[in-house]
């Protein structure tokens, strides 16, 4: 049986370090999205650190109730609930988005534009002075290879999906609504996996079962990805820097395990956590774009909701590279992945066997 509490002692002695700093700063902390996969692990380190947690998410979380999170119910679209939840805590870290790759514009702009709009003035309105955004490299995504960019990097200029377009706006005005009452900073994980991943790895093992997983392009580019771990601790350390010195404030911040890998390489780590061969078959890159082309469109005019199997942004990622200089994070968070890929898959294959 999965073992939801955490110890500070379960903890790298740096992220035990900053979870007793930010305690010290901080007693009651709010949490968007605290029932998704990055959300939770925030959640875990948080009450291990003895600080108390609000949790906000549509749906019912049982799990995060009896972790000891006081969950409270409510969409983000809707600014009544979220200022009301949002009474009388420190700090708010806005993990929630609708992610995907599918849907409508309204779909995804509701809960991500109109959602941080309302997170932002939920803050001033109940004076809350500091607040972490968790934000997307897609964000600079406009479909071409991302070697190695930092944070010069423009926002894309046409973007593939809704997603990043509603990311993109949604990080700009956390940004700038940077101000001496309101620190914010916007961090920007890379391809998220680790155990109980809800994503990345369920859908690899389940394509590569149905024999329907395949590699994109004929050259294999690098990408950035980050265990789950890593991303949690990067969010506490931003934290950290907004309660104290607030060097971060007012900026982005990439991050990564800082291990460009192969897609071909991370997908077949995956799926030997299982047992399963590696993935050979290849379509060009060229063909699964115009396939994205023409589902969309076949898609959209049939209104269909469920996802197609192929989209142009899809295309774009797997047959492009896009790694990131996280010398930024480094410097201003003080951030440095604690779990390296390989001890991450150990760990994911430990938990897929139970």
């Amino acid at each position: 049986m999965e073992r939801i509490t955490m110890d500070l002692a379960d903890l790298h002695p740096l992220e035990q370090a900053a979870l007793k700093q930010l305690a010290q700063s901080v007693s009651k902390v709010f949490v968007t999205g605290a029932g998704g996969f990055l959300g939770f692990a925030i959640c875990q380190r948080l009450l291990a650190a003895g600080i108390e947690v609000v949790g906000f998410a549509r749906g019912h979380y049982p799990k995060l109730i009896k972790l000891g999170v006081d969950m409270r119910q409510g969409d983000i679209s809707d600014f009544a609930s979220v200022k009301q939840a949002m009474q009388g805590c420190d700090l708010v870290f806005h993990v929630a988005s609708k992610a995907g790759v599918w849907g409508s514009k309204q779909s995804y702009f509701s809960p991500n534009v109109d959602g941080a709009a309302n997170i932002i003035n939920a803050c001033k309105a109940v004076n809350i002075q500091r607040l972490i955004y968790t934000s997307t490299p897609s964000v600079t995504f406009a479909g071409v290879d991302e070697n190695g960019i930092n944070e010069s990097a423009p926002y894309a200029s046409e973007y593939l999906n809704y997603y990043g377009e509603s990311k993109a706006i949604a990080e700009a005005m956390v940004l700038k609504a940077n101000h001496p009452m309101l620190k914010t900073i916007a961090l920007r994980p890379h391809l998220i996996w680790g155990p109980n991943d809800p994503h990345l790895v369920p859908r690899v093992i389940e394509r590569a079962k149905a024999g329907r997983l395949k590699l994109v392009g004929q050259q294999d580019k690098l990408v950035d990805t980050i265990y789950v771990d890593n991303a949690a601790y990067a969010h506490i350390l931003a934290a950290v820097d907004l309660v104290g010195a607030a060097n971060s404030a007012g900026k982005a911040y990439f991050l990564s395990n800082d291990q460009p890998i192969t897609m071909a390489a991370m997908l077949n780590q995956i799926l030997a956590c299982v047992d399963l061969p590696p993935v050979t078959k290849r379509v060009p890159a060229s063909v699964a774009y115009a396939a994205g082309v023409l589902l969309e469109t076949f898609y959209g005019l049939l209104n269909k909701q469920q996802e197609p199997i192929m989209t142009r942004f899809v295309a774009r990622q797997l047959s492009t590279s896009h790694y990131f200089d996280i010398s930024a994070a480094k410097q201003d968070l003080g951030y440095q992945p604690l779990v390296s890929i390989e001890q991450g898959m150990q760990k994911l294959k430990l938990s897929l066997s139970h």
